[in-house]
């Protein structure tokens, strides 16, 4: 299935930007120049623009146009609150390489507990994951994964492997449209001690995240435990 326009926009517009094409401090090209060249609506094109915006790639200037701003140079891996992509969305502007683990792949039926818990229907059959996210093959991340059957249908480890969302919007045809995270520190259990380089440390990040498709049906839980060094977020606040 094709991305949304927007999407598309977005997506090219921000690799011209971090592959040098568009630097800081200049302009992007102008609204009519972009529907001319992407062959779009105002609409699709200012929905793009905004996402920029909201990620801190440029800023709207009232009268002037959209200006590229300074990136602030740091080596930090930065989870974007805005963002679905994951661990993708950590190192997308880094020249890193990522790797997924499946450490543990199976169905299970959802029970009382496990109901009050991810916010799916007692007796949903879920396919439950842990998937050890790498980043320069050092484990940064733990994934508890509880994937929908019914929505994510025929997943298996070689697709959990790679991009789980991308086979979802590209091969099954489903759109995901939001989330919900919340965002806690919490004690080490023995797994995340097993799986995570800690060191001297006795806790993870924790970002526990429901996500909806575009009708509003819940198909995924998960709950991502991260070293305190990836526990890192970064936002954009515009003063109007």
């Amino acid at each position: 299935m094709a991305k949304n326009k927007f999407s598309e926009i977005y997506e090219v517009l921000k690799e011209e930007i971090l592959d040098g094409k568009y630097t800081s401090n200049m302009m992007l090209p102008t609204e009519l120049q972009l529907i001319e060249r992407f062959s779009c609506s105002r609409n699709t094109v200012r929905r793009a623009i905004s996402q920029l915006n909201t990620e801190g790639y440029v800023q709207s200037i009232k009268g002037k146009g959209v200006v590229v701003l300074e990136n602030s140079c740091s080596n930090d891996f930065f989870l974007n609150m805005h963002n679905f992509k994951g661990v993708e969305s950590i190192v997308e502007d880094k020249k890193v390489n990522t790797a997924t683990s499946v450490l543990h792949f199976s169905k299970i039926l959802i029970d009382n507990k496990l109901s009050k818990k991810t916010g799916f229907k007692v007796g949903s059959e879920v396919y439950y994951l842990h998937r050890l996210r790498y980043i320069d093959n050092i484990p940064k991340i733990l994934d508890i994964n509880y994937f929908l059957c019914s929505i994510v249908k025929d997943l298996d480890v070689s697709i959990a492997q790679g991009s789980i969302y991308k086979y979802i919007e590209e091969c099954l045809g489903t759109k995901i449209v939001s989330s919900r995270k919340i965002f806690k520190i919490e004690k080490a259990t023995e797994l995340e001690l097993k799986t995570l380089p800690l060191n001297d440390y006795n806790c993870v990040g924790v970002i526990k995240n429901s996500v909806y498709t575009d009708d509003g049906k819940l198909f995924e839980y998960t709950e991502s435990k991260h070293t305190p060094e990836t526990f890192v977020f970064m936002d954009v606040t515009q003063r109007y």
